[in-house]
This record gives structure tokens, C-alpha cells and sequence, in this order.
């Protein structure tokens, strides 16, 4: 835990005799009443002292149903929760008192920034009079986010904006509070305040699809619709109207519907993948490289959705630019011989690909994300790990039916690998799902496995944990360092077999967990869910992993 108590500067200092609240604790209300203002409706705290009338203030409102607390002991699990809560529901933030532990907010906040989910990091700061010197867990908070992050440096003594406005719209925002001592209450936080927040209205959800149309567009060019991460049903909708093929990643929230073609990325590479003459971009692709030489292939017109995020230029030539909207009612079809072609094409690959992999000694690392594929239910929620295993599930992810408000979602803003299994318990939390499910690899599992460590008063989810145990890295067998020119060096520099025992690393934390090492086996522990926070580990081997991937690769150019 970075943030503690210290002796050496007292939190209890108030004076009981002074009829009047401290400054702090006006203070650290008043932004939380903001934040409620703002949308926001959970909130998560890790313990400290400069933090302690935040934290009082926390546990007041969510006693009176204002807000919903999490406490978590670690500040990078608690930011990568907050992450998760906000990118299945409203606005959420996280609470840390100051020193590290608010650099331990930073990869959260990173990934928020270039995501766009909207994140509020409320940290705690020492006093102005304390800045500069070598005060105990002192350190330059204001903008230590860097510049994609706008902060507001609060000073408590100085009184703060009455009403204070805060805006959560466009992503991450940081609050830097400058809190001196006394810092904690005489009494709880007024309870009519904290009714008059409670009536407060939740600020309602975006719509799925923005009003207004599409411009028409020319249906002779070979076009392919190209959905990256949080692409929206725009992109489907568009696919389907106009009769083009739909290559849409897992987490694109438009992977389904009749136009989704299952192994685009390898039929990229083919004949098919030579013939296209424009791309509509929506959201963030970044699983493919296909899609990327795709996307830069000179002469090809490529027409693009908006990002979000901090930073909204593409890597690539861009023609023009499209509102996310629904297709124009007038927008002519293409020629249906194209899309036939990507359909036929696409049967036959997906069926060989099938057989190649049934013919495979021991479960694969495919066969296990589609099998997580499969058994997400209509109104489930996934969450995906970066590396392997989101692009092996977008491999084998079938088309899901419209309608069935699946939800499947991934840390594609910086596409690192910190805190998935925070990620993966806040998304659950903030949504009602019919189930929730998160894949991952053993490396990102162990990057996170403090996100197991629940309090036994917070709320947990029911969640069940899939993590591809194939004991290191084996991403990287697929890329230009697994080549066997440097065998020496793979294993110490890149794969980094870790022999951790996963079961026993569960059973300090008391979550349940089950170790298959068959599909019969696997299909049988998805069936048969626990209840609430669970581990299924699938032993795998990645001794073959770039061959396999190689002979995966070849089945399109061989068609």
C-alpha cells in the first residue's frame, strides 16, 4: 500500500471547541458534491491521511445512497477500477491521499486519456505553505499527468468556487485538493445535504447511435468498413445498408449482424484484401497489422469516423471525415458481388481454420477465446486482455445477433497490459449483466493479481476470470524478436517464463479457482459458474506458437 499514516505530521489536529467545520471538510465536501452534480455516481478510495475528509465525506454519502465507494489498498488497482466502473457506466473517480501514491494513478489516467472514458482522479495535496520543501509525502501534483490531462489546482484555504462546476465530458480529469489540517469533522456530513444530492438525476446515457445521416456515398469504389475499438453500431449499420463487408475487432461494439467477417485479418493478406479501393474507419483499430498496411497502402481512399481521446489524429492518410450518424435513407447499395466474395471466402477459411486447430495436440490458445466467445450470453459483458489473447478471440469471436446488448470491452487507449483484472471488476460492477467474463493472458494476470484483494464489506462481482496460462509471453513469438536468429536471447529478454502457481496465488486471496487443461474441461467450468469472483486457468503450450501462427496465416493465400 503506498499511501499510510504517518506520525510525524498528526491527521486528528482539530480544535472540537470550534463551532464551525475545518476548512478541509467544507472543502472536501463541496467537490463531492460537485462530482455528484457531474454524473458521478461511484467512487473509489484508497486510504491515507492527508485524504481523511474526502474519505469521512465518502463514507457519509455512500451511507445516504448518494454514491457508491469501493475502498481498494492499492492506488493502481483503485485507478484501473474506476476505470472499468466508467467504461460501463456514468463517470466515475478515484480518491488518493498524496505523495506516490498519486503516480500510481498515472497508467489509469493514461489510458483514460487516450480512450476518452471519463475519469476523475481526486487526489489529496499538501498545503501551499508546504510546497517546495521537504515536507513528509510532499511532492509537484499539479499537472503530474501531464499535459493531455487538465487539472484543477483547489486551494481549501482560499475558499472554493460556490457553486463549484466541474465538467466530466470528453475524458480524465484531475483534482488536486491543497487540504491543511484539522482534517477531520466535528459531525457527519449534514444528512439534509446529503438528501438534497441523493435527489439529485443521474445524467442520462449518450445516445447509441448520434442523430442525423451520413452523407451518400458512391457504392461503385470496393469498400470495406474497418470498426477498431469503440467504433459504435454506426458501423454496422452503415455495412448493412450499403452491402459492404464489416471488419469490425472484438471490443468495436459493431461486431455483429449478418455483414461481420470473422477472419478479415487473414483474408487481408489475400487476394481479396488486394482488390479493396476505399475504407470507412470507425473507432481505433489496432489488433491488425494487415489493417494497418491496409490503412497506409498508397492510392486508397480511406474515409474516417472521429476518435476519442486526447489525441485524435489518425497514423494514417485521411480523405475525409464522417460524423458518426446512420446511413443517409437514399444511400445506394454496392455491387452484392462483393460482399459474396468476402462471405464465401470467409466460410471456407473459418471452416479450415476450425479443423486446423481440432487437429491440434491439447487445447489451443484460439480454441480457448472462442470458446469464451461462445459462452458470453446475450446482455454479457466481456472484458479482454491485450497480446494474444483479444486477437485470438477476434479470430474466433462468431457474429453475435442484433439486439442481444452484448457488451465486449478492452484497454485499446495505450493497449497496455496494467491493471485488467481492476478493469475487468469495475466494468462488472457498474454494469447489470446476465454474465461477465474477462480474458486474459498469465502475464497480465500477474501484473494485476493484487486486483484479487477485496475488502470484506466492498462489493464484488460475479466475474469469472479466464486466464491463457502459457507461462510467459508469448506474443512476442509472433513478432520479429521470436525468430529463431534470436533463440539465445527469446526466452531471458522477451518471453519471461515466470513457473508462478496461480492456484496458490488465488488461494491467499480466497478467490475460487479451477485449472483445466482440455476444451471438454473448459466448456464444463464456463458452464458451471461459482457465483461472484472466480479464476479458471487453461494450461497451454506456446512451444509452437509462431508456427502455428504461420500455418493460421497461410490458410487465406492458400485458398
Amino acid at each position: 500500500m503506498t499511501a499510510h499514516p504517518d506520525p510525524a505530521e498528526p491527521a486528528d489536529a482539530a480544535d472540537t471547541a470550534d463551532p464551525t467545520e475545518p476548512g478541509a471538510v467544507l472543502a472536501a465536501r463541496a467537490v463531492l458534491a460537485a462530482l455528484v452534480r457531474a454524473g458521478v455516481r461511484e467512487v473509489v478510495l484508497s486510504p491515507g491521511s492527508r485524504n481523511a475528509p474526502l474519505a469521512l465525506a465518502l463514507v457519509d454519502a455512500d451511507r445516504a445512497g448518494v454514491l457508491r465507494l469501493h475502498t481498494r489498498l492499492d492506488e493502481r488497482s483503485a485507478g484501473f477500477t474506476a476505470l472499468g466502473l466508467a467504461r460501463t457506466g456514468p463517470p466515475a473517480a478515484v480518491v488518493c491521499t498524496s505523495g506516490t501514491a498519486v503516480a500510481n494513478l498515472h497508467p489509469a489516467v493514461l489510458e483514460a486519456a487516450h480512450a476518452g472514458v471519463r475519469l476523475v482522479a481526486l487526489t489529496a495535496d499538501r498545503p501551499a505553505r508546504l510546497r517546495g520543501t521537504s515536507a513528509n509525502q510532499t511532492t509537484e501534483q499539479e499537472g503530474i499527468f501531464g499535459r493531455l490531462v487538465p487539472t484543477l489546482d483547489l486551494d481549501a484555504s482560499a475558499g472554493l468556487p460556490v457553486p463549484l462546476e466541474l465538467s466530466v465530458a470528453g475524458g480524465p480529469l484531475h483534482l488536486n485538493l491543497r487540504l491543511d489540517a484539522p482534517l477531520v469533522p466535528h459531525a457527519p456530513w449534514p444528512p439534509a445535504d446529503l438528501a438534497a444530492l441523493a435527489a439529485v438525476p443521474a445524467s442520462p446515457p449518450p445516445p447509441v447511435v448520434p442523430p442525423g445521416s451520413l452523407p451518400l456515398l458512391d457504392p461503385a469504389p470496393r469498400t470495406v468498413v474497418v470498426a477498431g475499438d469503440d467504433a459504435g453500431p454506426w458501423a454496422r449499420i452503415l455495412a448493412e445498408r450499403a452491402g459492404w463487408p464489416l471488419l469490425a475487432e472484438p471490443s468495436s461494439g459493431a461486431r455483429t449482424g449478418t455483414h461481420a467477417i470473422r477472419t478479415y485479418r487473414l483474408l487481408l493478406a489475400g487476394p481479396l484484401g488486394a482488390q479493396v479501393e476505399r475504407v470507412v474507419v470507425a473507432g481505433n483499430p489496432t489488433l491488425s497489422r494487415p489493417v494497418s498496411a491496409l490503412l497506409e497502402r498508397p492510392g486508397l481512399e480511406v474515409l474516417a469516423g472521429p476518435l476519442r481521446g486526447a489525441w485524435t489524429t489518425r497514423p494514417h492518410p485521411v480523405a475525409g471525415v464522417l460524423e458518426p450518424a446512420r446511413p443517409h435513407p437514399d444511400q445506394p447499395t454496392s455491387d452484392p458481388a462483393w460482399l459474396e466474395a468476402w462471405r464465401a471466402a470467409d466460410a471456407d477459411v473459418s471452416r479450415r481454420l476450425d479443423a486446423l486447430l481440432a487437429a491440434e495436440d491439447g487445447i489451443t490458445p484460439h480454441e480457448v477465446a472462442g470458446a469464451v466467445g461462445a459462452a458470453l450470453p446475450a446482455g454479457g459483458l466481456l472484458v479482454l486482455g491485450p497480446s494474444n489473447p483479444v486477437r485470438d478471440l477476434d479470430l474466433m469471436v462468431p457474429r453475435y445477433r442484433v439486439g442481444d446488448r452484448r457488451k465486449v470491452i478492452a484497454n485499446r487507449g495505450l493497449a497496455g497490459i496494467d491493471g485488467i483484472v481492476s478493469t475487468a471488476i469495475g466494468a462488472s460492477l457498474g454494469r447489470d449483466s446476465s454474465r461477465a467474463l474477462a480474458l486474459l493472458g498469465d502475464v497480465t494476470f500477474l501484473h494485476d493479481a493484487g486486483g484479487l484483494v477485496l475488502g470484506p464489506r466492498e462489493p464484488r462481482p460475479d466475474l469469472t476470470l479466464v486466464v491463457v496460462n502459457d507461462d510467459g509471453g508469448s506474443i512476442f513469438a509472433t513478432l520479429e524478436q521470436g525468430a529463431p536468429a534470436y533463440a539465445d536471447s527469446f526466452e531471458r529478454a522477451f518471453a519471461t517464463p515466470h513457473g508462478a502457481d496461480l492456484a496458490a496465488l488465488c488461494a491467499a486471496t480466497r478467490t475460487p479457482h479451477w485449472r483445466v487443461e482440455s476444451l471438454p474441461e473448459l466448456h464444463q467450468a464456463l458452464a458451471s459458474p461459482n457465483g461472484g469472483l472466480e479464476v479458471v486457468e487453461v494450461r497451454v503450450g506456446r512451444a509452437d506458437r509462431r508456427e502455428l501462427d504461420a500455418r493460421i496465416r497461410a490458410l487465406a493465400t492458400d485458398a
